[in-house]
């Protein structure tokens, strides 16, 4: 071959390497690498950190030192300091209701008290030495709702009822002695048990097991039998308390359900094929506000005479359902990320259809979603303020009805600037924790 046709020998260029982290840099040599590399990138942090301190120093200007923070009625602000500061008396006395909304006052320790129950459930989550996390969470989405539902409702209570109530606080209570056990002795509840009895054989260590695990939903039982709470229906619920029911709910929800709808629409089966392909995009063709009209006006329709679902129930499933077509569209773009390789992986070691879904391919495709998941989470927690357009009292709704009240009457930018800085505490503590989860959960991996 001469060497006019000789081919050139193909060069590769090396890859240029990534940056220092700036703990290896320091912090002067981050700034100048980033902020000042340049004269028009200097120009521009200039112009950015003048307009940041311009519009804080307004805010703490208009919110702390010119405020008014006692008076009796919006006037008395506006003679004050006129519109230049913000009146936070009329916020201090609307607070209740943006947090609990009509929820009579006598009542709103149930509130609390479910709030308290849920942190103390999730809390062993987060112990070191709890092995059962993965039943107690379980435990934690499937039971609570049980126990939840009597004390924000309360009521006459029927034996199905009763029942149910029973086994999510048997279900609590097995969690916390499950974490106990796991902590001092690294047995499980039920193995503990069995050990303090003196069971010899796996026979009668399950018989032991599940004879303490009947014992303590008769515990259970005999609490919630004599307990008897005032009925408080679902149109006086409001405020941040209603917001975060309808949040938690459809978060829930629509994970579980999305993963189902992306692995159906991947099926080999026409008929699940198909009928997820159209909910999902049915779903995710529509405007939330109008399935929300669509469950509260025509939903009762298609209901047999007699039958009634409150407005609270219409938008839960409005929403669940709407949350449910976006979360299997994010699942299904993680399922089709991982290599193809590890299905053939999975096959070859014989491993069937849900095996190899539930053990090899869903755990990489989450870890994967958990921005888009979070980003889901956060974008349905600020969504939930369109259940007002249908008459729910949430927490925009709460935070309008302030400048409506006779004494603070006008008064909306300092409710709305309150309500701003909760969804901006909620979306921010869900998103450092997805930072965090998939930090911990990426541990090892080149970034």
């Amino acid at each position: 071959m001469s060497d006019a046709t000789r081919p050139e020998p193909l060069v590769f260029a090396p890859k240029p390497a990534d940056p220092p982290p700036p703990s290896s840099i320091g912090a002067v040599g981050w700034m100048r690498a980033n902020l000042f590399s340049s004269v028009p990138n200097a120009l521009l942090t200039f112009l950015g950190a003048w307009i940041l301190y311009v519009t804080v120093a307004a805010v703490l200007d208009w919110a702390l030192v010119k405020a008014v923070w006692e008076a009796e009625n919006r006037r008395q602000c506006l003679d004050m300091v006129g519109r230049a500061g913000a009146c936070w008396p009329g916020v201090a006395a609307w607070i209740p209701n943006l947090i609990y909304g009509l929820y009579p006052k006598d009542q709103a320790w149930r509130i609390d008290l479910g709030a308290v129950l849920l942190v103390a459930w999730a809390l062993p989550l987060w112990l070191p030495r709890v092995r059962s996390k993965v039943a107690i969470g379980l435990c934690l989405v499937l039971l609570f709702p049980l126990l939840a539902s009597y004390l924000f409702m309360g009521g006459a209570k029927g034996v199905v009822w009763t029942a149910a109530i029973a086994l999510g606080l048997a279900a609590f209570l097995w969690c916390w002695l499950t974490a106990l056990a796991e902590m001092r002795r690294g047995i499980s509840f039920g193995a503990l048990m069995a050990r303090l009895l003196g069971a010899r054989d796996d026979a009668r260590a399950a018989r032991i097991g599940q004879a303490s695990l009947l014992a303590l939903y008769l515990v259970a039982l005999a609490l919630v039998l004599p307990l008897e709470l005032v009925e408080v229906p679902t149109r006086l619920w409001g405020g941040l308390f209603l917001t975060l029911v309808i949040s938690g709910i459809g978060i829930t929800f629509s994970l579980p359900a999305g993963v189902l709808l992306a692995l159906g629409r991947r099926s080999e089966m026409p008929l699940i094929r198909v009928f997820c392909v159209t909910f999902i995009e049915l779903f995710r063709s529509v405007p939330l506000i109008t399935i929300l009209f669509m469950f509260n006006t025509m939903l009762p329709l298609f209901l047999p005479a007699g039958v009634e679902v409150n407005r609270l129930l219409r938008a839960i499933v409005a929403v669940c359902l709407f949350a449910s077509a976006y979360m299997a569209e994010i699942v299904r773009g993680g399922l089709q990320a991982i290599p193809k390789g590890q299905y053939e992986a999975a096959a070859a070691m014989g491993l069937g259809f849900w095996q190899s879904t539930g053990f090899i391919i869903l755990p990489q495709a989450l870890r994967i979603m958990i921005p888009s998941i979070v980003g889901n989470f956060i974008g349905l927690f600020k969504d939930t303020t369109l259940v007002s357009i249908i008459g729910l009292f949430d927490l925009l709704s709460m935070s309008r009805a302030v400048g409506e009240d006779t004494r603070w009457l006008g008064l909306f930018i300092e409710p709305f600037f309150f309500i701003t800085m909760i969804y901006f505490v909620f979306c921010f503590l869900m998103s450092q924790y997805s930072i965090n989860l998939e930090r911990r959960l990426g541990a090892g991996q080149r970034r």
